[in-house]
């Protein structure tokens, strides 16, 4: 298959990326800084996600050479953690075009390749800060609501064209994104799991993975949460 992730610079995307390439995909990679993985099946772009006009540059090139590709995995995003009061419009807009809009506009610069797959496939990414409610984190919260109900209504616009969409929402996981955040507001996070632990990149790839199969092509419209959420 051909599968596209945003955000491969680091973190979980990077971790996708070396995934399915060590399971013999090809894999494309966008983010806006450079990329460290070295492999012949990958083929990195840099690309500013709340860009349009970066976005379809890039759509231009990856239909160029591929013509068509079977996955998108929207997993670039940002995060804002801070009380409402604290949190200046701006931040909120840079959230929301992160987490939402880049999501949007990648589904329409990518939807006629996938249109062209037997098994389109596309993968949002929600959180568990959404069935929480998480207070302090409204901006990221609210981006990510958006995320979900973009996933279950393009779902069923897409479902005519045989492409699925589905979302999967981590606990926290350890990396840059939650290396600043107080221990404590962590382990509070934590403490309302039915699995009272950090995701790992392996929960996040093995639900994924399941998205992703051909037998899945009756699974669309969902969000799996990881951890187990006890609201």
């Amino acid at each position: 298959m051909i599968i596209l992730i945003t955000g491969t610079s680091r973190g979980i995307g990077e971790s996708l990326a070396l995934r399915y390439l060590s399971q013999g995909h090809t894999v494309i990679g966008c983010s806006r800084s450079n990329c460290n993985i070295n492999n012949k099946h990958y083929d990195h772009y840099n690309v500013d996600l709340i860009s349009q006009e970066q976005i379809n540059e890039f759509a231009k090139s990856v239909k160029k050479k591929y013509g068509y590709i079977d996955v998108l995995i929207n997993n670039a995003g940002i995060a804002s953690m801070n009380h409402f009061l604290l949190t200046p419009l701006e931040t909120a807009q840079k959230v929301m075009n992160t987490n939402f809009f880049a999501p949007f506009a990648m589904t329409r610069a990518f939807i006629n390749m996938l249109k062209k797959s037997n098994q389109g496939r596309i993968i949002n990414f929600s959180t568990v800060a959404v069935p929480f409610n998480l207070d302090g984190e409204l901006a990221y919260v609210a981006s990510k609501s958006a995320v979900e109900a973009f996933t279950k209504i393009l779902a069923k616009e897409l479902a005519p064209f045989n492409i699925t969409v589905n979302a999967v929402g981590p606990t926290p996981v350890k990396t840059f994104l939650t290396a600043n955040v107080p221990q404590n507001k962590i382990q509070n996070l934590l403490d309302r799991q039915a699995i009272k632990r950090f995701g790992e990149f392996e929960d996040i790839g093995n639900v994924i993975d399941f998205y992703i199969n051909k037998s899945s092509d009756f699974i669309t419209g969902q969000i799996i949460y990881l951890g187990g959420v006890n609201k």
